[in-house]
């Protein structure tokens, strides 16, 4: 099945349901008998999330190609690890196997500051692998602070704002619904 005007859709924002909107999206399309595949740039494969074993028992491919919180490992190890999902990335998309692709948490490692990820991955590449993308292709891209030129070559972007996050009283990450 595929569909002839594959969509650019951005979550964004400082509220929680960035990357559950896409899930959403995921689970519908794979509903519908598209393929899918969910390439995450910096949950670590080193350790289990929720949604990677949801996805995977219900075939759908999922990829943590990064290497966690940009403080939990040296510069290298992260840059190393965004230059393969980046890779990995332009390669799915433009594989033309895929009716929706998930760019989960790119918008993260586009605003990394920590140290210098423009070299591996710009915003202008990532413009580019829009522009170039197969035309049936919908492609989802999550994260915190998405740049304005994304947002503006996105057919619908949406921003998740933070009203409440138990967080904010030390409340520790719960199983099952962040992770």
């Amino acid at each position: 099945m595929r569909n002839r005007n594959g969509r650019v859709i951005v979550y964004t924002g400082d509220g929680k349901g960035k990357t559950t909107a896409a899930f959403g999206l995921v689970l519908r399309a794979a509903g519908r008998g598209m393929k899918v595949a969910v390439l995450q740039f910096i949950k670590s494969p080193e350790r289990t999330y929720g949604e990677q074993l949801a996805l995977r028992r219900l075939g759908i491919e999922v990829h943590q190609l990064g290497a966690g919180f940009t403080w939990t490992k040296t510069p290298d190890v992260h840059r190393q690890a965004l230059q393969r999902a980046w890779t990995l990335a332009k390669q799915y998309v433009h594989s033309g196997q895929y009716d929706l692709i998930v760019l989960d948490e790119l918008n993260n490692a586009l605003a990394i500051d920590r140290f210098p990820v423009d070299d591996i991955l710009s915003i202008e590449e990532v413009l580019e692998l829009i522009r170039t993308r197969p035309p049936s292709l919908h492609l989802v891209i999550t994260g915190r602070a998405a740049r304005p030129e994304l947002i503006a070559a996105a057919d619908i972007a949406t921003e998740m704002t933070l009203v409440k996050h138990d967080y904010e009283q030390g409340t520790a990450a719960a199983k099952g619904i962040e992770f």
